[in-house]
């Protein structure tokens, strides 16, 4: 099947980032993966290839805006415009402290994590999509993205803010044909024994890329998460 776009995948694991992987992948999407481990990036880079997709790996962490910006600009170089994003690298055990715990300090962190990471990829991958009339970007955060919790003071705060930012986007590129959205996962996959598992999630966040809709969709009822 020939390639027809790329979809860079930050925050690329074995878990949901593999699935999305296939599954894009299936659609004859190239793929590029971004976190930080360059040598698990290789590994899932191999896998992906050995199972007949087009798959780069490139290493960056969000904290670094230079690094993510680099990788994106690499990708986008060896493999062709890109034309998909799914920002969600796996926030930090640090943010999910009580609020009383949250210093200044963490709460900066976590909101260059979270919503600075992601206007630093917005920003440099809109102007080949919005050339083009095409696009996506996908955002994926947990519940505390739409109710704070005490707990997870750190995501509390920034998740909030990406999602705001996000939403933003949402109504101002609408009617560019790019597509940008927000899927609300409310507790791990594994513990919320989804009917098909990661796969299931992946083919929602095909179906986000695939049509025009609201903002945010939650994969569950946020009272029925596990977080």
């Amino acid at each position: 099947m020939p390639v027809i776009a790329i979809i860079a995948i930050i925050g690329a694991g074995p878990g949901l980032g593999a699935a999305v992987a296939r599954r894009f992948g299936r659609e004859g999407f190239a793929i590029a993966l971004i976190s930080r481990n360059q040598s698990k990036l290789d590994a899932m880079a191999a896998e992906l290839t050995a199972a007949g997709f087009t798959a780069r790996a490139y290493a960056a962490d969000v904290l670094t805006p230079a690094s993510l910006e680099s990788a994106l600009a690499r990708a986008a170089a060896e493999l062709g415009p890109i034309t998909a994003v799914q920002y969600s690298p796996l926030p930090s055990r640090d943010y999910l402290k009580p609020v009383l715990d949250l210093t200044p300090e963490l709460a900066l962190e976590a909101l260059q994590f979270s919503a600075l990471g992601l206007i630093h990829a917005a920003r440099a991958v809109l102007p080949a999509m919005r050339e083009s009339g095409d696009g996506s970007i996908i955002l994926i955060n947990g519940g505390t993205s739409v109710k704070a919790r005490a707990g997870f003071a750190g995501t509390s705060v920034a998740f909030p803010a990406e999602s705001a930012y996000g939403e933003m986007l949402h109504d101002t590129l609408a009617g560019e044909g790019i597509r940008v959205n927000q899927l609300v996962i409310p507790g791990g996959i594994p513990q919320l024994q989804l009917d098909n598992g990661i796969d299931g999630v992946a083919d929602r966040i095909w179906d986000l890329h695939a049509v025009a809709g609201p903002f945010r969709t939650m994969l569950i009822p946020l009272e029925d998460g596990r977080e």
